[in-house]
């Protein structure tokens, strides 16, 4: 079968880190037998953050980002549109990405006779496949955000709403997020998890210990509480460090946060890196850490655990829930309480072998639920049930 995948979140030349997870799940379902073309909705307006930095390079970036890539073999299409600024807007971008999207498919279909579109994010990528007035099934994957914001911006619920009761079938990424998806007018739905390759053997962790966490620096993924847990191991833990990998409007806060809780030299913050460091760094960790709210699934988590490293997320989330309880090797601690999460760290650090039986129990978790080989398996599954009901 052939498959035009629509997304906005996905890797650029400026950005191979953003919406990596879209590119890993198509490349496990082109392994997965299907055959694949990517079309990504390209914003040409810069982000306000470079408008406000006056910041060259970030201003230029959409406008250089090539129309046509390869990345890992498969073919990648940039489709440019323009919209008003994010904050009031987002819920609209559909409409605005429509146009332009339904031209690009269009083309595509001169020389790649797709069989079926496969939207990530209802909106607004979803929500643009729809008014594109694409005739051809349509598959869309919910990730969170879709679910969890975007209905809560001007028009963002008509959108997501839309671009559901339209979609053919919905693969969500958490059971939660298909009881969400069906509350907001989701027919047929499927749980997809993503997953994480495994590495031939564990990574020797470094010494001294060191905690690490890998994600965006926004307000939900609440570092913050992990730098406090931290000051709060100062005492019974005085060698353990923290390694901060990503960026994101948070990190100036941040770093004055650690300077105020004197931990120089025991925090590093990496800024963003590609992909393959940031999975390394992780599985160099003695605990990855991610004390996040509204997490859909987390990718990340079982990135770090299918390297034999222990993690720690917060309970009451739909992804952490979910791995958990799927296998050891994930704990979880209340949200925004660092003294809870300083007491597991605390109980991790100090029980050396309990925390290598832990890390091994986590890569059997990961390697029976959660490798890209079966999300890709089922993702195509998706496509073949999308196929059926459309022909029947």
């Amino acid at each position: 079968m052939r498959v035009a995948i629509v997304a906005e979140y996905y890797p650029r030349a400026h950005d191979p880190v953003l919406g990596v997870w879209a590119h890993r799940q198509a490349l496990a379902a082109a392994e997965a037998g299907a055959d694949v073309h990517v079309l990504v909705l390209n914003r040409l307006v810069p982000p306000r953050a470079a408008l406000r930095d006056r910041d060259p390079r970030a201003l230029a970036a959409p406008l250089r980002q090539p129309l046509r890539a390869r990345m890992d073999g498969l073919p990648v299409t940039y489709v440019p549109f323009v919209a008003p600024p994010r904050p009031r807007s987002y819920g609209r971008w559909g409409a605005w990405a429509a146009p332009s999207l339904a031209l690009a498919l269009r083309w595509l279909r001169r020389t790649f006779p797709f069989d079926l579109v496969h939207a990530h994010y209802a909106a607004p990528a979803g929500d643009a496949v729809r008014r594109a007035g694409v005739r051809r099934p349509l598959a869309i994957s919910v990730h969170g955000g879709d679910l969890l914001a975007v209905p809560q911006r001007p028009a963002g619920e008509r959108a997501v709403r839309g671009a559901l009761g339209h979609a053919t079938v919905v693969l969500a990424n958490s059971a939660g997020m298909e009881r969400r998806a069906q509350a907001l007018g989701a027919g047929r739905t499927r749980v997809v998890h993503l997953g994480s390759d495994l590495p031939p053997d564990p990574a020797v962790p470094a010494a001294p210990p060191r905690l690490v966490t890998v994600g965006h620096l926004v307000a939900r993924k609440r570092h913050g509480d992990l730098l406090r847990a931290l000051w709060l191991l100062r005492d019974a833990h005085p060698e353990a460090e923290l390694v901060v990998v990503g960026d994101g409007p948070e990190r100036a806060g941040l770093e004055r946060l650690a300077g105020e809780l004197e931990l120089d030299g025991r925090v590093r913050f990496t800024g963003a890196v590609p992909p393959e460091r940031a999975l390394a760094e992780a599985r160099r960790g003695a605990v990855f850490v991610l004390p996040s709210v509204d997490e859909a699934f987390g990718v990340a988590y079982v990135e770090a655990m299918a390297g034999g490293v222990p993690a720690i997320g917060c309970r009451g989330e739909d992804g952490p829930e979910e791995i958990a309880a799927s296998g050891d090797g994930l704990r979880l601690v209340p949200p925004g309480d660092p003294e809870a999460l300083a007491r597991e760290l605390d109980t991790l650090l100090a029980n050396p072998d309990w925390r290598s039986e832990l890390g091994a129990a986590a890569r059997e978790t990961v390697a029976r639920e959660f490798t890209w080989a079966a999300c890709g398996r089922a993702t195509v599954a998706a496509y073949e049930d999308a196929l059926d009901r459309a022909a029947t």
